[in-house]
């Protein structure tokens, strides 16, 4: 059964992007990257909106505010084009002009339980926040890391991660400090009903 992992790089106060700002913020380190290179392989899965975006840079579109890409960007632009990707949308035709996506027209949750089930690889989202926060209500995620860049884009911020989420218990399974200022954590998430009617003792 494959696993699910529902990924997240964001400021400090939850945004996922701010405009004029480049990628990572700007922040990324010799550790980080190198931590990034070590993971395992991975088929993403990203919604209609991110296709554009990603795939818009794999074809040589500069984020707003940039004149060109930092190596960094590159590589990271170049590695996904490298992965497995699954697309889902309903506006889409097949086939795909980026390399290695596969277009899924079919009910996002219900295709993504269907690859649980009956995969063996370890499958991650990207960026897609209303795909994350669908398939985070519907219990399918595994793990949720989120890697903190040690900015506040109150002003700029774009995208906030968390809003319509429900409330959600996480269990902290693994915590990390990339070059003295990024912070990685990871969680077991568990979706409430409710919040909790007591304090845990």
């Amino acid at each position: 059964m494959s696993e699910l992992l529902v990924d997240f790089i964001t400021s400090l106060d939850g945004y996922a992007s701010g405009e004029g700002w480049p990628g990572f913020w700007g922040l990324e380190g010799p550790e980080y990257l190198a931590w990034l290179g070590e993971q395992p392989e991975v088929t993403y899965l990203m919604g209609a909106n991110t296709y554009r975006l990603m795939s818009g840079f794999a074809a040589g579109e500069v984020p707003k505010g940039q004149d060109e890409f930092r190596p960094e960007e590159e590589a990271s632009v170049d590695e996904l084009t490298q992965a497995s990707k699954v697309v889902f949308s309903s506006s889409f035709e097949a086939p795909l002009t980026w390399a290695n996506s596969t277009l899924v027209r079919d009910d996002a949750v219900e295709a993504v339980r269907a690859m649980k089930s009956s995969g063996s690889g370890l499958l991650s989202t990207i960026g897609s926040l209303s795909l994350c926060r669908s398939l985070l209500r519907a219990g399918l995620v595994d793990r949720f890391r989120v890697v903190m860049f040690p900015v506040i884009t109150g002003a700029t911020g774009e995208e906030r991660i968390y809003d319509g989420y429900p409330d959600v218990a996480l269990e902290m399974i693994e915590h990390r400090t990339f070059d003295g200022r990024i912070q990685l954590v990871e969680y077991k998430p568990r979706v409430l009903e409710h919040p909790p009617l007591g304090v845990p003792a």
